[in-house]
């Protein structure tokens, strides 16, 4: 027997899987609250398994609702770029987007692929670099857009894309975060995280050692993985090979940073508007990001 699943459904389940709450899911699909219950409880008919854990306090995907999160992804996707090629004008033209390298390797690929699925003609320039010189170039008006890393999302022309949480990383394979002096590798002066890194192990009265220092998140891993240095990065970029390290460990809570998007009021065109709403639209659906 074939069972199909509506869409909306789908997209209510990943909203309550995105957001961890019945109430912020339903202002996400625009629906009352007893109208994603509803919802829920017509999906896991369909699928015939749980698929959230509810408590007092918390909702958490069962194994089947996990695998389910993954194909509904999936399916959105292809849904948002199918009405794309379809209703779309095919455009042409050359586009420019900057961001940190540490966060190219993490969420570029897959942005840039599904952009060239629906706009294959497009020229995309892409431009790596450090947030405060990216956003200089935003002031020259060298670029159209640029995903960028900040203290706040308080920023003229932005677009909230997620909150990352600050943690400390150091190798899965070696134990300097037990040294003291402690070893760091950190990003050069006027680094946002390099300050929070400092303040933070100052006030929390860690001796430490700047050990390394790199422009780059390439050099930084490098340190991390030959077990020569600890550091702080972002969460979402944490790459395999690579620990956490937790308070109970001694090491501070550090602040999150806003990873934003910053559109150059100059660019006023077609073309920079459709990637903007497909990076957009990329987060807002989760992409698992």
């Amino acid at each position: 027997m074939i069972t199909n699943i509506p869409m909306e459904l789908l997209r209510t389940f990943t909203a309550i899987a995105d957001s961890g709450s019945f109430i912020r899911a339903a202002d996400i699909v625009n629906r009352t609250q007893s109208a994603v219950s509803m919802q829920v409880k017509r999906l896991e008919e369909i699928i015939e398994k749980p698929l959230l854990k509810r408590d007092s306090r918390n909702i958490k995907l069962t194994a089947d609702g996990g695998t389910l999160l993954n194909y509904a992804r999936k399916i959105l996707k292809l849904n948002e770029e199918a009405i794309s090629v379809l209703k779309q004008p095919e455009l042409n033209g050359c586009v420019s987007i900057g961001l940190p390298d540490d966060y190219a390797t993490r969420f570029l690929p897959e942005i840039l692929a599904g952009f060239s699925r629906t706009h294959p003609k497009v020229q995309v320039e892409v431009f790596c670099e450090p947030s405060h010189k990216l956003l200089e170039k935003m002031q020259r008006r060298e670029l159209d857009l640029a995903m960028t890393t900040s203290i706040t999302a308080d920023v003229g022309n932005c677009r909230l894309l997620r909150q990352d949480p600050t943690v400390w990383v150091t190798s899965d394979q070696h134990c300097q975060h037990e040294h003291t002096p402690l070893p760091l590798a950190l990003f050069p002066d006027g680094c946002y995280c390099r300050n929070w890194i400092l303040s933070a192990l100052k006030q929390a009265g860690i001796e430490y050692r700047i050990a390394y220092t790199c422009p780059s998140m390439m050099g930084l891993t490098a340190a991390i993985f030959a077990g020569l240095a600890v550091s702080a990065i972002s969460q979402s970029i944490v790459p395999p090979g690579m620990r956490q390290l937790q308070p109970e460990e001694g090491f501070p809570a550090l602040p999150s940073a806003a990873f934003i998007l910053e559109r150059n009021p100059y660019s006023d065109n077609c073309v920079v508007d459709s990637l903007a709403e497909h990076i957009k639209k990329a987060f807002t659906i989760g992409m698992n990001l």
